[in-house]
């Protein structure tokens, strides 16, 4: 297996996805099909879960040979470690053969002198995860807003609680946390919205976890914008859109109420 990355926003995106993981989860499984590479696990309390998609055509090359085994697990911080070294005029090569017991990572000057070329050797580790078959479903709401501003409006509602409540319906999005230092409120004019839709007359009041919330957004560098969905049933949907059909997914269930 081997793929290789030279576009400087494509190689800060793929490593933003994996500073997004590492939050999540201390080892992840890479699967890899000859069209694309899938990666999907679930955090330790059963909470937020990824399901990211990254076609073949995304990459700069990409092959997976017939010997090659279709699946490995690694430590997702020592991963993130290592490509967070990779400077603006390095390619980022990623690479192992047949059955390996690690995977080789290069980073390579693609002009003299910018740089020094860095080989590293990451120990492939043991990580038993099922996979999750995640159905396509209609959510109630769906709204698309600049990722740079969700992730302020995530940073200050953290500050005054560890809950987002989300109260949606056809004319207006308003978010709000509350904590013994007070509270904050804010509403989102449908018309700042890139896109939104909402099934006639529903009225959302659902309440996730701020903090996973945040964690989840925590990078600017995978797409512009950002995509919620959220319905009464279903988990809260946080989508980005990487380009050439392929895309990062998080999944976080909602707080139940108490009362």
């Amino acid at each position: 297996m081997k793929l290789i990355i030279n576009d400087k926003i494509k190689k800060d995106a793929f490593i933003s996805i994996f500073q997004l993981l590492k939050t999540s989860s201390s080892s992840i499984r890479l699967i890899f099909d000859k069209n694309y590479m899938y990666i999907q696990g679930m955090d330790k309390s059963h909470i937020c879960l990824f399901d990211i998609k990254i076609f073949s055509s995304w990459f700069d090359n990409y092959e997976l040979l017939e010997n090659d085994i279709s699946n490995i697990s690694l430590c997702t911080q020592f991963f993130h470690n290592i490509i967070s070294m990779t400077q603006d005029k390095h390619s980022l090569n990623i690479h192992y053969d047949n059955n390996p017991d690690a995977i080789f990572i290069d980073l390579i000057c693609q002009q003299d002198g910018s740089d020094y070329n860095k080989y590293f050797r990451l120990p492939l580790t043991d990580y038993e995860t099922e996979s999750v078959l995640i159905p396509e479903v209609d959510y109630d709401a769906e709204f698309s807003i600049s990722s740079k501003k969700f992730c302020e409006l995530c940073s200050q509602l953290l500050i005054f609680g560890d809950v987002m409540n989300v109260k949606c319906n056809e004319d207006k999005i308003d978010l709000a946390s509350t904590g013994v230092g007070g509270e904050m409120a804010v509403n989102i004019p449908i018309d700042d919205l890139s896109e939104f839709s909402i099934s006639e007359g529903e009225s959302i009041n659902l309440s996730y976890s701020l903090n996973y919330i945040h964690k989840m957004c925590l990078t600017t560098k995978l797409s512009s914008e950002i995509c919620l969905s959220i319905s009464q049933e279903l988990p809260l949907r946080i989508k980005y859109d990487l380009g050439s059909e392929s895309y990062v997914t998080f999944f976080i269930a909602p707080r139940i109420s108490d009362d």
